[in-house]
């Protein structure tokens, strides 16, 4: 959804114009994964990008051919900071063939050509456009679109149009990713609040975890916003250099090419896990900018203790949120400033030391300004994060900072506006509200004053009497931390159901990707399997065998009750209360991927296949059938529980009674129906496993997250 935004000057490029080309560029991905087309997309944009600017410098160089000039000759154009383009990777001569099945490799080898004759971006550009899975059609069609917009001459340079677009796109996409999106795009809005609050006018400017770029980009942008002086008394110039890593390989192309089309050098962006492999140990920066992935268990921490970036103490192997804070200060110029996002949890944790370390910051007067956002901000995380300011230099004694000795809190965990159900943004009003307090409490200016609910600078010793609490809720509301008589939380949000919740969701997760990739193997097969697999008719008895393992004195598991319309359910959520028999050792043992059917009602369609539990028992009078090695269950128990083969149940009942007529199991296994065959099913048995299990995790995640939610507001009646 495109932001409205304010017109600035009349180089502004028309309104919405971004959200347009993405709905095009969206209709032509079909089912190609999110994180997959992000790349498709934004290197044929930035490639189209180079292509303008070239093709623009070209017919100027064709014009002066008379007067010496060489429109072939790579010099002009780099003379002018425009790439050199050679023919093969010329946009006029890639559209003439986009309907050809070779486009694929005709723009990988359009890429490694810019690549060769271009230093700046070798290694940057993706050059997979040739692979199988990839559809020579779709790409064709998004050629055709991009080829119908400018975006690097130099009216749309003025306009900054490929920029706008491009983050654009990058926002769109790390929405459709989701969390894993979040690894790459930090919200515009955020990235602005940052920017804006520590003016990095001049000097080193650092992010450790520079995903797309976006911080170096929007430093620059504000540099040339205040060019004039607006409001800095014509402090700001364009004398920054950039320092950054990335440790995602892709993610580090998306940030060159990110920074290419501004302009921007990209030469000290480096590539590399930042913890074990520095790439700027002896970096003092004079600003740090950063958005760390929060709460990352798997950063090796292990490998690091004693590492001398530790000066406040070990971080927790199993959370990295510390580590980066403490490599962060560890980088910082004697009076440098950093801002970076953090979940808030790490404003008040107190396991694996982090409450130590927050101590040491807050004793050694590194804490400036801690400020809590609105939750849903990120596309990573639904949790709320803030901003944690920190600036060496804040000393007393011959300090000439205005406020040694204080910290300033501010909530704005109300502000923003919701741009979709799961999304909310910071608005311009927004941020300059939150910017012009910092400042001004910075400066110590006398228009600063403490605003209640919103903001207030507390002395240092306040909260070392308050256990070195950081959340910004505990002091702006005046006594909201000492407040009696409230809700007992701890035996929640610490218990076995909260754990329970968090595994479930982790499930969810590593089920998703599991399923993603099964479909991407059968997307590059489909063709295959549509013309190798047939149909045999084949009984159902071939496919199915009776089950009559009894549960016995093992230990009870749930109780499976088969209903008409709601097909198998755990009993204890079908009725009030326990409906089996007390001795339940007669009970038949269902597994996952059983069929289970009530015999005498299963001409109304009380059939179903068991997804909900590993393992299960149910009532002695059902049937329970188990799928024979070699046939996928799934597919199996998507034919008997069909409306067309519950029409046929009808036809094996039999009895005068209505409600009492019976469907022998023997008769239900001598059933007939089409059965599909083919030794290229297996990618199809993968994708539908993938599939169910996702199923169980979100059934499991449910559950546990409805009973979290029950007990956490129990404690608020």
């Amino acid at each position: 959804m495109a932001r409205s935004r304010k017109k600035i000057t009349s180089t502004a490029a028309p309104l919405g114009y971004e959200a347009q080309l993405w709905q095009m560029a969206d209709a032509l991905r079909g089912s190609m994964d999110a994180a997959e087309y992000k790349h498709v997309c934004l290197g044929l944009l930035f490639l189209k990008y180079i292509s303008d600017a070239f093709e623009e410098q070209h017919a100027r160089l064709v014009a002066e051919q008379a007067k010496g000039a060489d429109p072939e000759d790579p010099d002009e154009y780099r003379a002018q900071s425009i790439f050199w383009v050679p023919p093969e990777a010329r946009w006029a001569h890639l559209k003439a063939q986009a309907r050809q099945p070779t486009i694929g490799q005709l723009l990988d080898d359009a890429m490694a050509g810019i690549e060769r004759d271009n230093p700046a971006l070798k290694g940057v550009l993706p050059k997979d456009y040739a692979r199988p899975a990839l559809d020579k059609q779709r790409l064709g069609q998004l050629i055709d679109m991009i080829s119908n917009i400018k975006v690097g001459d130099e009216a749309s340079r003025a306009k900054d149009v490929l920029g706008r677009v491009y983050e654009y796109f990058l926002s769109q996409f790390a929405s459709a990713e989701g969390k894993k999106g979040g690894e790459f795009y930090t919200p515009r809005c955020v990235v602005k609040l940052l920017v804006e609050m520590l003016e990095p006018y001049r000097g080193r400017v650092y992010d450790p975890c520079c995903g797309s770029s976006g911080m170096f980009v929007q430093s620059v942008e504000f540099i040339r916003a205040h060019a004039k002086g607006n409001d800095n008394g014509g402090k700001a110039k364009a004398d920054i250099s950039i320092y950054g890593q990335e440790s995602n390989y892709t993610t580090w192309r998306l940030a060159r090419m990110n920074l290419a089309i501004r302009g921007i050098d990209s030469g000290q962006i480096a590539q590399g896990d930042t913890f074990h492999n520095d790439r700027h140990p002896d970096l003092k920066a004079d600003f740090i900018l950063a958005n760390p992935p929060f709460n990352i268990s798997d950063w090796g921490g292990e490998r690091l203790r004693g590492d001398l970036r530790w000066q406040f103490g070990t971080p927790p192997a199993g959370n990295a949120n510390f580590a980066w804070v403490q490599h962060i200060v560890h980088h910082l110029a004697p009076a440098g400033v950093a801002g970076f996002v953090l979940g808030n949890i790490s404003l008040t944790s107190e396991t694996g030391g982090e409450d130590a370390i927050r101590r040491g910051l807050v004793d050694a007067n590194l804490v400036d300004c801690i400020v809590t956002l609105p939750d849903r901000l990120f596309y990573s995380t639904p949790i709320p994060a803030g901003i944690w300011i920190l600036r060496r230099g804040r000393g007393g004694g011959a300090s000439v900072f205005a406020r040694a000795g204080e910290i300033l809190f501010i909530d704005a965990s109300r502000l923003g506006n919701p741009v979709t159900r799961t999304h909310r943004e910071l608005a311009a009003d927004d941020i300059l509200r939150i910017a012009q307090t910092y400042r001004q409490w910075h400066a110590g200016s006398q228009r600063y004053i403490d605003d209640e609910g919103f903001s207030r600078s507390v002395p240092s010793a306040e909260v070392v009497e308050n256990d070195y609490n950081l959340l910004p809720a505990a002091y702006v509301n005046r006594g909201h931390l000492h407040a009696a008589g409230g809700p007992q939380l701890h035996d929640v949000v610490r218990s076995q159901v909260s754990a329970d919740a968090s595994r479930c969701l982790e499930r969810v997760g590593d089920s998703t990707r599991a399923f993603q990739e099964a479909l991407r193997m059968v997307e590059a097969q489909v063709r295959l399997i549509e013309q190798e697999v047939r149909f045999r008719s084949v009984t159902l008895g071939s496919l199915l065998e009776r089950s009559d393992d009894r549960l016995g004195d093992a230990e009870e598991p749930e109780v499976l009750t088969c209903t008409e319309s709601g097909g198998l359910v755990l009993q204890r959520e079908r009725f009030a209360k326990r409906v089996a028999t007390d001795d339940a050792s007669d009970y038949k043992v269902v597994r996952m991927g059983d069929i289970v059917y009530n015999p005498y009602l299963l001409w109304k369609g009380s059939i179903d296949q068991c997804w909900i539990v590993e393992t299960g028992i149910t009532s002695p009078a059902y049937e329970v059938l188990r799928v024979r090695p070699g046939f996928d269950p799934t597919i199996v128990g998507q034919l008997v529980t069909s409306s067309e083969m519950i029409r046929r149940y009808d036809g094996i009942s039999f009895g005068t009674v209505q409600r009492r007529r019976r469907a022998p199991v023997e008769r239900f296994l001598e059933l007939e129906a089409n059965f599909p065959i083919g030794s290229s099913l297996t990618v199809i048995r993968a994708l539908l496993d993938a599939a169910q299990d996702g199923q169980y995790a979100s059934r499991n995640a449910e559950r546990a997250i409805k009973s979290f939610i029950r007990q956490l507001c129990e404690r608020f009646r």
